[in-house]
C-alpha cells in the first residue's frame, strides 16, 4: 500500500508541476497576444473570430497537456507491472483521469489505490485547466465589451 501512496503522490506532485508549467505558459503567449489585439483596431467581426482561434488553440494545447499528463501514469503503470500493454495504459489512465472509469480495465490489485489517486489528479489538473479557460474567457469578454464600447 506504501508504494501505491509513494509513486501516486509523486505522479500528482509531477503532473501538476507540468500542468502549472503548461498553464504558465499559456498564460504568458495570450498575455502577449492580448496586448497585441489591444494595439490594433480590429472591427469586431475580426476580432471575435480572433478570439475564437485563441480559444480554440488554448483548449487544445490543454488537451494535449492533459494525455502528456496520462502518458505519464500510463508509463508508471508498465514500468511497475500494474498493466501489461501501452494500449490498455493509457486507456485506462485517460479513463481514470477524466474520472469516467467506464473503460473496463482494471489494475493488478497491487496498484488499484494509485488508479483512485490518479483519479484525483485529474480532478485537480481538470479544475486548473476550468479555472483557466473561465479566467482566460473574463479577460477577453472584457476586451470585447470594452472594444465595442469604443
Amino acid at each position: 500500500m506504501l508504494n501505491n501512496w509513494t509513486w501516486g503522490l509523486s505522479l500528482i506532485t509531477l503532473t501538476i508541476a507540468i500542468h502549472a508549467t503548461g498553464v504558465t505558459f499559456l498564460v504568458f503567449v495570450l498575455h502577449c497576444f492580448r496586448v497585441r489585439l489591444e494595439r490594433q483596431r480590429l472591427s469586431l467581426p475580426h476580432l471575435i473570430a480572433i478570439v475564437i482561434a485563441a480559444f480554440t488553440a488554448m483548449g487544445l494545447l490543454l488537451a494535449v497537456l492533459h494525455g502528456l499528463e496520462a502518458g505519464f501514469w500510463a508509463a508508471a503503470y508498465l514500468w511497475l507491472g500494474a498493466l501489461d500493454s501501452p494500449g490498455a495504459a493509457i486507456l485506462y489512465s485517460i479513463d481514470t483521469m477524466a474520472t469516467r472509469g467506464a473503460a473496463g480495465i482494471m489494475l493488478n490489485p497491487h496498484w488499484q489505490m494509485m488508479g483512485a489517486l490518479e483519479a484525483a489528479d485529474g480532478m485537480l489538473l481538470f479544475g486548473i485547466s476550468t479555472a483557466f479557460i473561465f479566467t482566460v474567457m473574463l479577460f477577453y469578454y472584457q476586451h470585447l465589451v470594452f472594444q465595442e464600447r469604443s
